[in-house]
């Protein structure tokens, strides 16, 4: 993808502060963190979403945050825990897919804003979901 900004940054066309790469990812520091450390695991193949990446990937990347990633902000960071999310679609300012981790403080404040008058019952919403 030419007009990619992730791509972009993978190919070397723009600066990153990389902190893991390998033959499938490279692992960069996000340039808004949420807390100290706040990285992107990106695949160095392009792909959109959670729907397009190739399973191999996605494990490939999940094995990279626990084997290389996780340690490393633990013993450097001294971190306590970590938050891994991922967005599609809505919140996804950026089409390229990418893995946030967010390591994790005591008292760090990090505040996941929802409205709870805006959720329905749980009853309601299982009732939707359930496998009938």
């Amino acid at each position: 993808m030419n007009d990619c900004i992730f791509c972009k940054i993978i190919k070397g066309e723009l600066p990153s502060k990389t902190v893991y790469e390998d033959d499938k990812v490279k692992v960069i520091m996000n340039i808004n963190p949420i807390t100290n450390g706040h990285l992107l695991i990106l695949p160095k193949e392009h792909f959109e979403n959670i729907l397009d990446i190739k399973e191999e990937i996605i494990a490939h990347s999940m094995k990279v945050l626990r084997e290389k990633i996780y340690p490393m902000i633990k013993e450097r960071l001294h971190c306590e825990g970590f938050t891994i999310c991922e967005n599609n679609f809505l919140g996804q300012d950026i089409k390229h897919f990418h893995i946030h981790v967010i390591p994790r403080y005591q008292n760090d404040k990090v505040d996941f804003n929802y409205n709870k008058d805006l959720l329905n019952n749980i009853d309601d919403v299982f009732m939707k979901l359930e496998n009938k």
